[in-house]
């Protein structure tokens, strides 16, 4: 059954910068889309990664340090209930829509590791499946187009609301719509059922990180070396 038929649940994170092994979750969002993209559930939380959050960070998702020490869960009793959250979301084979999935997926697994708690992995006996990633798949349907394609470029090429950008909850809600859209109108990608868009996106991930590692050997940096591991990083320890 095509995973465009049935309901997908999106996954979003607020952080306090963009480097996983190090960096931590300020605010996350879980909402369940039906079919016909309406929002059925959601559950966000607030929370106090016990560090500084940089002046950076705050400008873009609005959370200062004041406000997640005052208002937030403390960061390891989030991280259980958000790790079990989406755990309980894949066990039954339902879809997670998450953008930059490598990114946000990869984060939990490393708060996990500093809180020692069972990351979603360790849950599940395997790796998250099956995940769907707009950045992945819309660098595969259509890798000439030229532009960005942070999610915000990507709502409004398929002309897709998003009126609070760098929210969790808005964020993840606009990664649903924009990937259903990209299914609608690519047919070989929305048709297939989710294990095998999951499998897609692994040797497409691969793919692009290969060719990107390529073009910066060639260009700026030939030293570099870009993940292809997707949706997670593995641990490095």
């Amino acid at each position: 059954m095509s995973w465009l038929s049935g309901p997908l649940v999106a996954f979003d994170l607020e952080t306090t910068g963009t480097d996983v092994e190090t960096d931590r979750i300020v605010t996350a969002a879980l909402v369940r889309l039906e079919p016909d993209g309406s929002v059925s559930r959601e559950r966000t939380w607030l929370i106090d990664p016990g560090v500084v959050v940089p002046e950076q960070a705050s400008a873009i998702h609005g959370i200062s340090t004041d406000h997640a020490r005052r208002h937030g869960v403390p960061a390891p009793a989030a991280i259980e209930e958000i790790t079990e959250a989406v755990a309980e979301v894949l066990r039954p084979g339902t879809p997670l829509v998450v953008m930059n999935a490598r990114y946000d997926l990869s984060l939990l697994d490393r708060e996990c590791r500093r809180y020692g708690v069972e990351s979603v992995g360790e849950r599940l006996g395997e790796v998250p499946s099956p995940v769907i990633d707009p950045l992945v798949i819309d660098k595969h349907v259509d890798k000439y187009r030229k532009g960005k394609r942070a999610l915000q470029a990507l709502c409004a090429y398929y002309g897709v609301p998003l009126d609070d950008a760098h929210d969790a909850r808005a964020d993840a809600v606009a990664a649903a719509r924009v990937v259903r859209r990209m299914g609608e109108k690519h047919q070989p990608v929305g048709l297939l059922p989710p294990a095998e868009l999951h499998a897609l996106q692994v040797g497409a991930a691969a793919e692009q990180s290969a060719s990107l590692q390529a073009y910066l050997r060639r260009t700026a940096n030939p030293a570099a070396v870009v993940e292809q591991a997707w949706p997670v990083i593995p641990r490095s320890r």
